[in-house]
């Protein structure tokens, strides 16, 4: 591999938080019920001693003790997060990430790894207190080859840097998450991450081909990326990839590269039903045909966010050599012709491209004392239609509901990406009680917690019933765990034992991935 692509000029960017904390920092309280596992001071000089930025004040353990998922966001309008750190640590290197988890591994104290914590699953939040590793110290591009198409990048790496450094030398790495501004490289590996054009390009997963691991005992290891395709036993590097820190913190990654693509195209589509969306998006890419971005938006969605009535609408774009763009579209316009699919505008494309990271309504909405959250899964085709179907219904169903939507937004050979949007009110209410109605506002945070929970339950039931998976690619963090057990069945007691073999002492993101930890149970809501 050849050196890095542009100097580390220290220039670390900071996590975005999803918004303000409704108390000063100080008087921040922890919502969790979890037992928070405190730092004593001998064991803090010697953290000291391996990582010279280790953080007490109030402001970062606070900060730290979050990432955006919604419940969370709630939670922080009325002075809570999630957890609390004992103390931030903030390594540079490798070296430095293994020494703390050698301290940390001798003296039994949970570490919880974080970089950008845009995550929407409460994976990075510290559930049991002990230290949170922050991992943004270690960024940019260490090195690349640009014969082989392969580039080496530390984990704290931001979206937007990584491009930036790629595309300097005509390279892209084709991925990019609505959370492109706020995430890094480590959060999309910790995730399975997908980017809005996987369907050309694939998720994270099919872009990492080696790691860099620190262990649990300190130990740094390396897997893959010396040979495209290796039979060397089993993949190691993904066994890591999707793991969310609990089996080992990543310290760097390899990663495939692409060269920047000289052809864009446009197209977009209108269909009568959902269903008939599914079908048409389906013999796109059983024909082959693998456009960047392949979107369903159902009815209600349609007109949302397009404006469109009693239709649902296709968004298609890609990006390639000529030719290959070419016969892609020939494929895409063929399958929608024979569909009876009505061409729209392209300026339908070009407002999901203006719109399509703008994160900014979460917010506003639990102010309003509106409670909504989005919840992708994937399933095979044959599956697809039943499980929009049922899902939806199940939400409607629910008391309080006041929209329930989806849209298909990642697509393969054998099945597709449902992500689904649920918004909720408590009965008779409007907005949120005044400072002075404590009553009030207590009776709403039940309600708001409760509506929020069964919502999840009765998605992920009329997922799992019907032979879906229970997440794409936010992962499972908190907010899923209680359904890992049953989404893996007796593979779930495998994962476990792998936990177990790599992190026995069980110090890494306990209370993630539903597996069990000896630090005790983590109460929600």
């Amino acid at each position: 591999m050849n050196g890095p692509v542009a100097p580390n000029v220290g220039a670390r960017m900071s996590p975005t938080p999803p918004g303000p904390i409704g108390v000063p920092y100080g008087q921040v309280r922890q919502r969790l019920t979890a037992p928070r596992v405190e730092v004593d001071e001998a064991t803090v000089i010697r953290l000291r001693g391996v990582c010279p930025e280790i953080l007490l004040d109030d402001a970062s353990t606070a900060e730290a003790g979050r990432d955006w998922w919604p419940l969370a966001i709630r939670w922080a309008d009325q002075g809570a997060v999630p957890a609390l750190p004992h103390l931030v640590a903030r390594p540079s290197d490798a070296s430095q990430v293994a020494a703390v988890l050698g301290v940390c591994n001798e003296a039994g104290i949970p570490v919880t790894a974080a970089a950008g914590r845009s995550g929407v699953c409460g994976g990075s939040v510290p559930a049991y207190g002990g230290v949170a590793l922050d991992m943004t110290g270690l960024e940019g591009v260490t090195a690349l080859d640009s014969t082989s198409m392969l580039a080496d990048v530390l984990p704290g790496t931001f979206g937007p840097d990584l491009e930036t450094a790629l595309r300097s030398q005509g390279t892209t790495l084709g991925h990019w998450p609505q959370s492109m501004d706020l995430s890094t490289v480590g959060g999309w590996l910790a995730c399975r991450g997908a980017g809005q054009y996987s369907t050309r390009y694939g998720k994270i997963e099919d872009m990492v081909v080696g790691l860099e691991v620190a262990l649990a005992d300190g130990r740094i290891i390396r897997t893959g990326g010396t040979g495209p395709r290796a039979a060397t036993g089993p993949d190691l590097t993904q066994m890591f990839v999707g793991s969310e820190g609990t089996l080992g913190i990543i310290t760097s990654a390899r990663l495939r590269l692409h060269r920047v693509p000289p052809a864009e195209a446009r197209r977009a589509y209108a269909v009568s039903g959902f269903a008939q969306g599914l079908d048409v998006c389906r013999h796109i890419l059983q024909r082959g045909g693998t456009p960047a971005v392949l979107r369903l938006y159902d009815q209600m969605e349609s007109a949302r966010n397009f404006g469109l009535d009693d239709t649902c609408a296709i968004v298609i774009l890609d990006e390639a050599d000529p030719a290959v763009l070419a016969a892609t579209m020939q494929i895409v316009d063929t399958e929608c012709a024979a569909a009876g699919a009505q061409r729209l505008a392209d300026s339908v494309v070009e407002r999901w491209v203006a719109t399509r990271n703008d994160v900014s309504a979460l917010a506003p909405l639990y102010g309003m004392g509106i409670v909504v959250d989005t919840a992708e899964i994937s399933a095979r085709w044959s599956a697809l239609p039943g499980i929009y179907e049922a899902a939806l219904q199940e939400l409607n169903d629910l008391e309080g509901t006041l929209a329930a939507s989806a849209h298909e937004s990642h697509a393969y050979i054998d099945g597709a990406c449902l992500y689904f949007t649920f918004a909720g009110q408590m009965p008779g209410g409007s907005g949120t009680p005044s400072a002075g109605d404590a009553e009030g506002r207590a009776a709403q945070d039940v309600w708001a917690e409760s509506y929020y929970t069964s919502a999840w339950d009765r998605v992920m039931e009329a997922v799992s019933q019907r032979g879906g998976a229970i997440s794409h690619h936010h992962g499972i963090g908190i907010n899923r765990a209680r359904f890992m057990a049953e989404a893996l069945g007796g593979a779930f007691d495998v994962l476990c034992a792998l936990k177990t073999a790599l992190d026995p002492r069980g110090i890494l993101n306990p209370g993630k991935l539903g597996m069990p930890t000896h630090f005790g149970q983590v109460g929600w809501p």
